[in-house]
């Protein structure tokens, strides 16, 4: 290949537009690696809408990991104590075939279990589907992205009727107020950010919220920070709407025309008067009601959220408050404005879209819904009632069902559990005792590969051609350009010629991916994620198309049928409204077409600190690293820009403790222990401490975050909170000679193959 190719970039959600150029390009000299490999040139795609040529550090590196410590043939072993040998496709996919038909006939068809991942590609996610949820009868396909979005989801779900962000990259630059909470955006989607940035510099008028209790790279930014205390974010969010109500900044007429259940919200918030919420959440008043003002003075309010407001035991609560506010000053479905969940992974949307978590199905359906079901059977061409009633296992009762040996085989692909998960070394401990552990990557060694009995190499970014989605529903096709390693497959492929081998062959009989994406679209017909306008050739021709883009053009808006009072709220507003922006029209996707307040209390952390663990800990991502270092660890300079996991700890706490900058620590949580280098700065608040999550045992030694977090999840969402858990801190030279003897981690894990530090 000579010619650039247009693709996507395969790390955030922000869905970065890359224009990739092949090593030996004509006059120009090959670049190489440390390891002797030909690099790919990458570049912004200056014509792709969401990005505008810009790149960040990942992106503009993502092309020297392709060709280190791939996994490049299928690899099996009898036992976890035994080494790896290579073995043939048929030898490797024919246990898998065996096996899954053993648990079918022990345990029944629900003791399969697969666990996915935001990095498939949409084609990826679609074929799993079809083969957990429809062939095989069982809805326990669940994928990573229950660690990262379930909650936005289920809080649009329940709050809109669907699924679906309703707001577009183009509001970052509309906008009058962007509030910004759980959300380090600069480092985290720093795409979005600098075009976010650039407008509140440019215009004067326009104002930033930040609510974090870090100072980070995006508060530094910001007209006012709010540094809460964790876990106080309903206290916050309530505590402005009580002021936007007592200063009568609410907008009625949307609240009674376009929503419900107003009346119960109004209730709950009266008991949030400035002066206990300031309490509550460690802050000043002041600053209190400045960010109720900014929101009461803007005609635009956007807010931006991410893993700090998902990631809890009151996810979708929190993200249900944050539509609430925009619900009761009617900050929706117009231009600047709306709540918008910023993804965090390259596909999640498009998972969403597939059906890739345990409780849904194709094209925003429900696993619940009978009628849905029997749509998705229809186009499965699969008998009526092969798609089960029940949700299945989410990510977090996999683990559990390996426990109670519910889980006779465990499918892992494209995600690393043996790091990302919660309570590592119970996680751990659960993989040791799986049955059979098929695990798909493209790297290896990894940490989960060592808990594997069947290792499956998969084709990664550039090696396959598929489409994603990123966070403002804009469809990308991402052509293959390079070979693949050794005998390297396409996930869907996988899962096809699995489906094949259990005897269903007319159901994945796919000739390519965009058969796949062809058959995946129709499933989408007349639903809120409507796709049936997109296609592969339209996407090469015309690039990046955001949906809904249905086949027809679109359903005529159903403001054109609105009368009386309600009409009023539409004038000056499109005819129809469609493409960048949903709910233009202001009707929502319920049964009735009003939007749902939701009244919820505080309950406060999961897990809060108290005399013997006194700080809470909160985690996140670095802006060079992403995830588990699968990739980015392989990436030298990425390495140095980010060398070494810490904990960062306000000075004030550092004092008391007698630690100093660089001293070693050793966080203690209720289930585990993790040793950094302090780094003692006011960028956190006191009586909380971070640490970046990217570090597992390859990488670094006794640095596994999530040794120390908690499985306690949104009982709505079922993510976990993994953004806060109680820690106490001992410095290294206080630890006891007895106490150093305690083992740091609990599970005899098997050993690596190699180790990458």
């Amino acid at each position: 290949m000579t010619d650039s190719v247009k693709t996507l970039c395969p790390y955030c959600g922000v869905g970065c537009g890359l224009e990739v150029s092949p090593p030996a390009a004509a006059g120009r000299a090959t670049h190489r690696d440390s390891q002797g490999n030909p690099i790919w040139k990458v570049v912004g795609d200056r014509s792709h809408p969401s990005s505008q040529g810009m790149v960040c550090v990942k992106g503009a590196t993502i092309s020297e990991s392709l060709d280190k410590d791939r996994l490049k043939y299928p690899m099996m072993r009898d036992s976890l104590s035994d080494p790896f040998r290579r073995v043939s496709w048929d030898e490797a996919l024919d246990r898998i075939v065996d096996r899954i038909r053993t648990v079918i006939a022990t345990q029944g068809s629900d003791g399969i279990c697969l666990y996915g991942s935001g990095q498939f590609q949409t084609e990826d996610y679609y074929v799993a589907q079809k083969l957990i949820k429809g062939c095989l009868g069982t809805n326990n396909f669940d994928a990573n992205s229950r660690l990262c979005m379930s909650s936005a989801v289920a809080g649009y779900i329940q709050s809109f009727g669907s699924d679906g962000p309703p707001c577009c990259y183009d509001d970052l630059e509309l906008t009058d107020c962007a509030f910004l909470i759980g959300t380090n955006t600069a480092e985290c989607h720093p795409i979005v950010f600098n075009r976010l940035h650039k407008h509140i510099k440019r215009d004067r008028k326009a104002k930033l919220i930040v609510v974090d209790p870090r100072r980070t790279k995006t508060a530094e930014a910001a007209d006012l920070h709010i540094a809460i205390n964790p876990g106080t974010d309903i206290d916050l969010l309530n505590g402005i709407a009580h002021l936007l109500m007592r200063w009568d900044k609410i907008d009625t007429l949307f609240i009674d025309e376009c929503t419900k259940d107003f009346p119960a919200y109004a209730e709950v918030i009266s008991h949030y008067p400035p002066e206990l919420v300031a309490r509550k959440c460690g802050i000043r008043i002041d600053h209190l009601e400045q960010a109720a003002r900014y929101w009461a003075e803007s005609e635009r309010v956007l807010s931006l959220w991410s893993m700090g407001v998902n990631q809890s035991s009151e996810g979708t609560a929190k993200v249900r408050t944050i539509i609430n506010l925009h619900l009761m000053t009617a900050n929706i479905g117009k231009p600047g404005a709306g709540p918008f969940s910023l993804t965090g992974q390259p596909n999640a949307m498009g998972g969403r879209e597939a059906g890739g978590l345990a409780h849904i199905l194709p094209g925003y359906r429900s696993v619940k819904n009978p009628q849905h079901r029997a749509e998705v059977e229809r186009l499965w061409e699969l008998p009526a009632g092969r798609i089960s009633p029940n949700p299945g296992r989410d990510a977090w009762s996999m683990i559990t069902g390996l426990e109670t040996g519910e889980v006779g085989l465990l499918w892992i692909a494209a995600t690393n559990p043996a790091v990302s998960m919660p309570d590592l070394e119970r996680t751990k401990a659960a993989l040791l005792k799986s049955p059979l552990t098929v695990y798909q990557d493209a790297y290896y060694p990894t940490e989960t590969a060592a808990y594997a009995h069947i290792l499956l190499p998969a084709a990664q970014w550039g090696e396959k051609t598929g489409t994603m989605t990123n966070s403002e529903r804009v469809v990308t096709l991402c052509p293959q350009f390079r070979l693949r390693p050794g005998e390297a497959k396409a996930d869907w492929e996988i899962f096809a010629e699995v489906g094949r081998r259990l005897g269903f062959v007319e159901q994945f009989n796919f000739p390519d991916s965009a058969a796949v994406h062809r058959e995946f679209v129709q499933a989408t017909r007349n639903r809120p994620c409507d796709m049936t306008g997109i296609s592969y050739d339209r996407l090469q021709q015309e690039g990046p198309i955001q949906w809904p883009c249905p086949l027809d053009g679109g359903r005529e808006s159903t403001s054109t049928q609105q009368s009386g009072i309600l009409s009023n709220l539409f004038k000056g507003k499109e005819e129809k409204p469609k493409g960048k922006r949903l709910y233009m029209d202001w009707r929502f996707n319920t049964p009735d077409g009003r939007a749902r307040f939701a009244a919820y209390h505080s309950k406060g952390l999961a897990e809060p600190a108290d005399e013997t663990y006194p700080f809470v800990l909160t985690t996140g991502r670095l802006y060079g690293h992403w995830h588990t270092q699968t990739r980015t660890g392989r990436i030298e300079k990425i390495t140095k820009m980010h060398p070494n996991p810490f904990v960062e700890i306000h000075p004030r706490d550092a004092e008391k403790l007698g630690i100093k900058d660089e001293d070693w620590v050793e966080v203690r949580s209720r289930r585990g222990r993790a040793r950094f280098p302090a780094k003692v700065t006011k960028a956190i608040a006191p009586g909380t401490v971070f640490v970046p999550m990217h570090w597992g045992a390859l990488w670094a030694d006794n640095a596994e975050a999530n040794s120390l977090t908690h499985p306690e999840a949104c009982p709505d969402s079922l993510e976990p909170e993994l953004k806060a858990c109680a820690v106490r801190l001992v410095p290294i030279s206080a630890i006891s000679e007895a106490d150093a003897e305690k083992p740091v981690q609990t599970s005899s894990a098997p050993e690596y193959a190699s180790t990458p530090k």
